[in-house]
């Protein structure tokens, strides 16, 4: 699955199919094949490079599919296989994708955010026809209908600071904004707020390191993903730390 996601993180933004061609090496082209494409492994054995050309390989690669199984295998632990783990896996194998793309290309392409929220939508609508409850949002036991909540004040907190500060929030972040919503319900309040923390002290670390300017665009997609992770393991306990912490 994590050499999957490199497929898609490399593909979509260049409007590619993910099924045609095979994988090849990016600079020569030549087919990639079976032997040499074992996550992790073959990376290791090739000393990160392509076995044609040379060419350097990306480390970005293999560190997407040991933190794809690393997130997956803690995603077990946590919820056992059950209908929440496998909806959880589509969730953050989303977030990956999302992440990668946004840091690299600076945009979340509609072609793969729109399909997202549909998708997050059809599974929602199932579970209220099966009367499931307990699935959706995936933290803690909140009522299906915190789904819908959650897309809507998460997306709509976003699409307001775009509308107050022009260029301060993209269509990209807004839309990826209420597809947490869906997922967490109130817990996307603490991936909003480790977000925006966590973007903060980096982008002025940068600034501060002379990366970047406060002209420049940092994308906000990645520290949305990273609060979304946190949230999903740690967002109860975040929640009742910081009521026990402030006596409420």
């Amino acid at each position: 699955m994590g050499s999957f996601l490199n497929v898609c993180i490399y593909r979509i933004p260049r409007n590619e199919s993910l099924l045609f061609p095979q994988s090849h090496c990016p600079n020569c082209q030549n087919p990639i094949k079976i032997w040499d494409n074992i996550p992790l492994l073959s990376y290791l054995i090739l000393k990160g490079r392509c076995r044609v050309c040379k060419n350097k390989i990306s480390i970005i690669y293999p560190f997407t599919e040991l933190l794809t199984g690393i997130l997956y295998f803690a995603l077990f632990i946590k919820f056992g296989l059950s209908l929440r783990f496998f909806l959880s896996i589509f969730f953050v194998s989303s977030l990956i994708i999302i992440g990668f793309i946004d840091l690299k290309h600076k945009i979340i392409p509609n072609r793969l955010i729109i399909p997202l929220i549909i998708a997050s939508f059809i599974f929602l609508i199932l579970l209220f026809l099966g009367k499931k409850s307990g699935v959706l949002p995936l933290v803690g036991n909140q009522k299906p209908v915190y789904s819908i909540y959650g897309f809507l004040a998460a997306g709509g907190f976003l699409l307001i600071i775009a509308m107050i500060k022009e260029g301060g929030m993209g269509g990209g972040d807004i839309k990826l904004a209420g597809f947490m919503g869906i997922f967490l319900g109130f817990y996307v309040g603490i991936a909003l707020f480790i977000g925006f923390i966590v973007g903060g002290i980096t982008g002025i670390f940068l600034i501060i390191l002379n990366k970047k300017t406060r002209k420049d665009l940092i994308p906000f997609g990645p520290y949305l993903c990273f609060g979304s992770l946190i949230s999903i393991f740690w967002g109860q306990k975040i929640l009742e730390l910081y009521l026990r912490t402030t006596g409420l």
